[in-house]
């Protein structure tokens, strides 16, 4: 057994295996679903870097929420195209572990995101006179690395230790590659202890993450109760941000409860769009959101619009 295991080179998806049916439509809406994701944060981030008064912390941040969500969806949309088309749903032992490194960086880099999208609100709320001094352009760039780079590393610990396992099977019931359930393919689960831990701790650093946003809308809040100005302020910038967290983690307590406490026995539909949800929600949703809501981007846009028609006439 460990001599088969240490030379297993494929994993086989088994997600589609009910949908395959339907695979021309289901194709077909994956790909419209991926090409308007591209489209509405490509267009989010060319206004934000065209626009020399939208060179703010809040509007590079909001720039850089979207570059992670193509960076995420990057890591899933091409392959399960690719597999719609294929009979067979196959990925290479290397590549599931990049892609399983890509999904889980950019969870973990949308957490950090949003953190710092906190801070920035409670530091323009609560501490405006030191705003500029404390959201400086240095300070801006070292928590955008921070929130790209640290889950990055993070992710890539977990990932080093998933691949040291020797597994005993390369059957993968899902859409995609998972970490979790990638660990408990291995052959001895004590050998997984480690990964374990490391996982375990890796929850624990991002749950801190939401305390963090959490105290910092507490005193937000507490601020803009008794000023017009600072509730109107909180209404634009704010109410935005909240609504991308809550629909962030929405999805990804449905995924973390599905995958490690969910049945067995849910529809593989339902049970493939609970997987994919933070996939497709959080990245089409975000850029609406703030695209809708923020006056700057909103007008940005709208004038864009209205002048190519004026040309198209």
């Amino acid at each position: 057994m460990m001599h088969n295991v240490s030379h297993v080179k494929f994993f086989f998806l088994s997600g589609l295996s009910e949908t395959m049916n339907y695979r021309v439509a289901l194709f077909s809406l994956t790909l419209l679903c991926y090409c308007f994701i591209v489209l509405v944060n490509v267009a989010l981030i060319v206004t934000i870097i065209l626009d020399k008064n939208m060179h703010e912390p809040m509007y590079i941040l909001l720039c850089a929420f979207c570059m992670n969500g193509l960076y995420g969806t990057t890591g899933f949309y091409p392959k399960i195209l690719w597999d719609l088309l294929s009979p067979v749903h196959v990925i290479s032992y290397t590549g599931c572990l990049v892609q399983t490194l890509v999904i889980y960086s950019f969870v973990c880099s949308d957490m950090s995101i949003l953190a710092v999208m906190a801070y920035d609100r409670y530091v323009a709320i609560c501490r405006p006179l030191v705003y500029h001094s404390t959201m400086s352009k240095q300070r801006l760039l070292l928590l955008v690395c921070f929130s790209w780079v640290t889950p990055f590393c993070i992710m890539s610990i977990n990932i080093i230790l998933t691949s040291r396992l020797k597994l005993c099977s390369p059957y993968i019931d899902r859409l995609f590659c998972v970490n979790w359930i990638i660990v408990k393919l291995a052959c001895f689960p004590a050998d997984t202890f480690v990964n374990n831990i490391v996982a375990y701790i890796t929850i624990i650093i991002y749950v801190f993450h939401g305390f963090f946003i959490l105290w910092s809308y507490v005193y937000v809040i507490k601020t803009c109760v008794n000023s017009l100005e600072n509730r109107a302020k909180f209404m634009q910038t704010c109410v935005p941000h909240l609504t991308s967290l809550l629909i962030f983690l929405v999805t990804i307590l449905f995924d973390i409860m599905h995958i490690r406490f969910g049945s067995t026995e849910l529809p593989q539909a339902l049970d493939n769009f609970i997987a994919i949800e933070y996939l497709v929600i959080p990245p089409i949703m975000n850029p609406l959101i703030y695209g809708f809501k923020l006056t700057k981007i909103r007008n940005r846009i709208l004038g864009g619009f209205t002048f190519k028609m004026k040309l198209l006439r």
